[in-house]
């Protein structure tokens, strides 16, 4: 009965007559390179997965500056619906990480060379527009995170000389953020970024049938433009099999791993927490991109100030004009990283840089604590007397913020825990009223009393070793 439906629709549409070729068409037999081939299909298996979740999240999504943020207080409050955007969450997520890795791959492999350079192009275009999902998804949370995020980002482009005014305004759809803003993300994330991605997307699958899905590279094989297409198509006669099954069975078995973990991930922890809702009075908060573009914003944060406008508009601009003209510099030559081993130093330092810088972003030391709850008791050591008020004052007058004492408070400034061993009560009142590199100063903004009570305080605190026999206190 099956079979009988099947041919009827078949026959009606013609569809085995467009899949035949795809399913059969020949590829290179990889063996033990074989799993390194099914990132790009997971990727695409991911991608479809967020187009439903998607489509569920918008069917309850107000993108309104006044709605947003509690139809996603409902959303997360109904049943199922946190663990859909749980899926969403995760699924952006993992379809950054595939996608990078999918790049690093081909860019191993050399796969962008001759006659692959155009699937390179779509593939780096994909790459971006991926990122452009995740970025302008973090605004539709519509928290002070996403909020100040996309100031932040209209505040960079806005740096671009001679079109910076027009690109802030692009950005923001105005002179500030609100409810224009929001619309403006909305229709991107969930209209034309999609779009241009299943455009490109189709050219790329096109390409990668028309040109071949790339042979494991072998030392001592260079690609000559003259006659590759005449040796890779001697190649599948001599050693191809059709992509129905083994490889296509790889692609599924690998893609739906993917998407049970996203699954499992989105049940077990949940989605991203919503912070506060948007208050662009609160100029004190400190927001943050999502990990994959942590490393960004912690490398923005600790170059020079006077480096800063070259950085923002250059680095990303050189990284892009060096991926768009990559196959085409280097479209014919060796292809196995042996023979090209600056490809294994270049991925190693990106790989090691977006580790490095994202942990620091993670952390943000540069950044004040402003959730840090005042010293406890047990921290201050008495509940009366000038040290006691002198620890009130150190939060109050926002020191916790940016210094840490006993493992509370912020990792901005130096660790005040022994204080009272490495400066006196004159050294003390000298770095309160000159202040330093990143610190205000307090003169005229204290009084006296408060000022003897803060130098109590300080004073108080040594490093005292612990007794012979125990361990040292961990707070």
């Amino acid at each position: 009965m099956l079979r009988r439906a099947w041919n009827w629709f078949d026959d009606l549409t013609g569809l085995s007559a467009m899949l035949r070729p795809l399913l059969l068409h020949p590829v290179p037999k990889a063996r033990k390179a074989a799993w390194l081939y099914v990132l790009g299909s997971a990727t695409l298996f991911v991608f479809l997965l967020q187009i439903v979740t998607g489509v569920a999240l918008s069917s309850a999504y107000v993108a309104s500056s006044g709605q947003a943020y509690s139809t996603l207080l409902f959303i997360s409050s109904a049943r199922f619906g946190s663990i859909v955007r749980g899926i969403h969450y995760f699924g952006a997520s993992a379809m950054v990480i595939l996608i990078g890795v999918h790049a690093i791959r081909v860019y191993l492999m050399a796969a962008y060379k001759y006659p692959r350079q155009m699937n390179w192009l779509t593939g780096v275009v994909l790459l971006f527009l991926t990122l452009g999902m995740a970025f302008t998804g973090q605004l539709l949370r519509w928290d002070q995170n996403g909020f100040w995020s996309a100031v932040v980002a209209a505040e960079q482009a806005g740096r671009s000389p001679g079109i910076g005014n027009w690109l802030g305004h692009f950005i923001l759809a105005g002179d500030t953020a609100g409810g224009a803003t929001l619309s403006r993300f909305f229709a991107a994330h969930v209209f034309f970024i999609p779009s241009l991605i299943f455009l490109i997307l189709a050219l790329h699958l096109y390409l990668v049938v028309h040109n071949g899905i790339s042979e494991p590279p072998k030392a001592g094989q260079p690609v000559d433009p003259r006659t590759y297409r005449v040796w890779y198509k001697m190649l599948l006669a001599r050693d191809g099999e059709p992509f129905w099954p083994n490889a296509a069975w790889r692609d599924a078995v690998f893609g739906s791993l993917v998407v049970l973990v996203i699954v499992g991930l989105a049940i077990a922890i949940g989605p991203e927490p919503l912070g506060r809702p948007p208050d662009p009075t609160l100029i004190g908060a400190s927001p943050k991109p999502d990990w994959y573009l942590l490393w960004y914003y912690a490398l923005l944060s600790v170059i020079p100030r006077w480096s800063e406008d070259a950085v923002i508009i250059l680095a990303p601009l050189t990284f892009a004009v060096l991926l768009i003209f990559l196959p085409f510099v280097a479209s014919r030559g060796e292809r196995s990283p042996l023979r090209r081993p600056w490809s294994l130093v270049i991925v190693a330092a990106i790989v090691l840089t977006v580790y490095h810088f994202g942990r620091m972003g993670a952390s943000a030391p540069w950044s004040p604590r402003l959730a840090a709850a005042p010293l406890p008791a047990a921290v201050v050591g008495t509940t009366t007397g000038p040290v006691a008020v002198g620890a009130k004052v150190f939060y109050d007058k926002a020191c916790e913020f940016c210094h840490t004492v006993d493992g509370y408070g912020g990792i901005r400034g130096p660790d005040l825990s022994d204080a009272g061993d490495r400066m006196n009560a004159d050294q003390i009142t000298t770095r309160i009223y000159s202040g330093a590199t990143n610190m205000p100063s307090y003169r005229g903004n204290m009084s006296q009393a408060d000022l003897a009570s803060l130098i109590a305080f300080l004073e108080s605190r040594h490093k005292i070793p612990p007794a012979a026999g125990t361990a040292p206190v961990k707070r």
